[in-house]
């Protein structure tokens, strides 16, 4: 169909295009509201700064669709291929994307306030800088996605996959990663205030100047992990694994250790007296080998 005729029956009132062919056309700046191209074939098609609030595009073809700025607010796109889509800046609060298929998208700056994308599939997806507070991400394939400066504050995660991903400089305050496999993963820099990374895997982390004020890491395994100037300011440690892990300038103010296992770690400067870092070991003796000559341990004397 002409873009022509398809603006024209949408000015006569009609709404129902669904599956229509219209992949390669330019329709920069349409106005679409409320319109159904649920199963539409839209590969590249330019829809940049198009208005779609509130239409359904299920099902629909958009693989390297132009999306940039476009309004999709409270918009459908249940099992829509928007594979390689360009969408930074684009608008899609309280949209449903439950098993979209995101992977190698750009969403850079975009605001997915709200938005569930359950069992989505984002695999190496960009998502610098994106607004997903509040965003149901559970089930959703997260591998090697750019997550750097995103907001991802009241957002859930349950269940989905993180190899690779970068949370560099990332807001995810109170999130609950309970258990969450975060190895290796570059956190440099990110707030978790609050966080819940209650046994999660931290091994060979980087969370160098990161914020984890407040945050829970009892049972967590920080094997090998970059603290490096992080702030674990009331952080709970409990029982948690910091073997060789490098807490060089990290501020343990009030933190609470008791039965952290800190062999081989390097705390230089990390442990001053002038911190008020709960020491009540529980582990036996011959597991505590520190380095650094300011340390002083309470408690198992």
């Amino acid at each position: 169909m002409e873009v022509s005729t398809l603006l024209e029956l949408y000015e006569q009132g009609k709404r129902n295009f669904a599956g229509i062919d219209l992949s390669g056309t330019n329709l920069t700046k349409v106005n679409l509201k409320g319109v159904n191209l649920s199963g539409a074939n839209l590969r590249g098609a330019n829809l940049a700064h198009a208005l779609l609030d509130k239409s359904d595009l299920s099902g629909a073809l958009l693989n390297w669709a132009n999306l940039k700025f476009a309004k999709l607010g409270e918009a459908k796109l249940v099992d829509a291929d928007l594979t390689k889509a360009e969408l930074r800046g684009a608008f899609l609060v309280k949209s449903k994307l439950p098993g979209a298929k995101l992977s190698g998208a750009n969403l850079k700056g975009a605001n997915f306030r709200s938005v569930n994308m359950w069992g989505a599939n984002l695999c190496g997806a960009n998502l610098q800088g994106i607004n997903l507070r509040g965003a149901n991400l559970s089930g959703a394939n997260l591998n090697w996605v750019n997550f750097e400066a995103a907001r991802l504050i009241g957002a859930m995660l349950y269940g989905s996959s993180f190899s690779g991903i970068n949370f560099q400089k990332a807001f995810l305050n109170g999130l609950d990663l309970s258990g969450v496999d975060l190895a290796t993963i570059n956190l440099s820099g990110a707030k978790l205030i609050g966080t819940n990374l209650e046994g999660a895997n931290l091994i060979g982390a980087n969370l160098s100047t990161a914020i984890l004020r407040n945050a829970n890491l009892a049972g967590a395994d920080l094997t090998g992990a970059n603290l490096v100037g992080a702030c674990l300011e009331k952080a709970n440690l409990t029982w948690a694994r910091l073997n060789q892990a490098d807490l060089t300038d990290a501020d343990l103010t009030d933190t609470t250790l008791t039965g952290t296992n800190l062999e081989h770690c390097r705390p230089k400067c990390a442990f001053t007296p002038q911190k008020k870092t709960k020491f009540y070991f529980a582990l036996p003796q011959t597991a505590l080998h520190f380095e650094a000559a300011e340390l002083r341990v309470a408690g198992n004397e």
